[in-house]
C-alpha cells in the first residue's frame, strides 16, 4: 500500500494553542477525549508526522506549525489551518488582517489550496471578556468572509469537540490527494 505525504501548514498569531493542539492530537485517538496530560511537542520536532489509514490507502500527515521551520512560506503544502484563540478577539482579527493574506500571497498555488480556520482555547470563552465574546457564529461568519473553506473549533486541554475537529482536518487533507482536491465544494476558494 502506497503512502501519501500530505503537508498541513499550521499559520497563527503566537501564543494561541497551535502548538497545546498540536501535542493533544500527537497521543493518537486516546488522546483526543483531554483526559490524558498534555506532553507540549518541541519545535525542533518539527514536522509532526500523523500516519492514518483508511480502507484505500495510509497517508502521512506532516504538520508544520510557524515558529518552524524558519521561513515557512518556502513550504509547499496542501492544506493551511489558520488558527485563532478564541479568547483573544485581537487573534480573530488578525486572521483577516494578517493571515489571510499571508495564504493568498505566499504560495503559488493559494487558489488550490484547501484552508479551515480553527477555534482554539474553546474552554476558556468567557463571558465576562470585556471585548466582547466571540461566539461559534461570529468565528463561522468571518471563515465565511475570508473564503475558507471550513470552520471548526475545539479545545485541547479540555478534548472539547477535538476528536470532531481532528477529523475534520483529516477528512480534508485526505481528500487534497484526490483529482477533486480538498476546496469545499461552494465554489469559494481562496484567490
Amino acid at each position: 500500500m502506497d503512502e501519501v505525504t500530505i503537508k498541513v501548514l499550521l499559520l497563527g498569531d503566537e501564543k494561541v494553542g497551535k502548538t497545546t493542539f498540536l501535542s493533544r492530537i500527537s497521543r493518537g485517538s486516546s488522546g483526543l477525549d483531554g483526559h490524558t496530560t498534555i506532553t507540549l511537542l518541541r519545535d525542533i520536532d518539527q514536522p509532526f508526522i500523523f500516519e492514518i489509514r483508511n480502507r484505500r490507502r495510509a497517508y502521512r500527515l506532516e504538520f508544520y506549525d510557524t515558529s518552524c521551520p524558519e521561513d515557512w512560506r518556502l513550504l509547499e503544502p496542501d492544506l493551511v489551518l489558520i488558527c485563532y484563540d478564541i479568547s483573544q478577539r485581537l487573534s480573530l482579527i488578525n486572521m483577516q488582517r494578517v493571515w489571510i493574506k499571508q495564504v493568498r500571497s505566499s504560495f503559488q498555488a493559494s487558489d488550490r489550496i484547501p484552508v479551515i480556520v480553527v477555534g482554539l482555547k474553546r474552554d476558556l470563552r468567557s463571558e465576562t471578556d470585556p471585548n466582547g465574546i466571540i461566539y461559534p457564529q461570529e468565528g463561522y461568519k468571518v471563515s465565511q468572509e475570508m473564503c475558507v473553506d471550513k470552520y471548526v473549533e475545539c479545545s485541547a486541554v479540555t478534548g472539547e469537540l477535538l476528536k470532531l475537529a481532528f477529523e475534520e482536518i483529516c477528512n480534508t487533507a485526505i481528500k487534497t490527494a484526490t483529482s477533486d482536491g480538498g476546496q469545499s465544494e461552494g465554489g469559494c476558494v481562496v484567490s
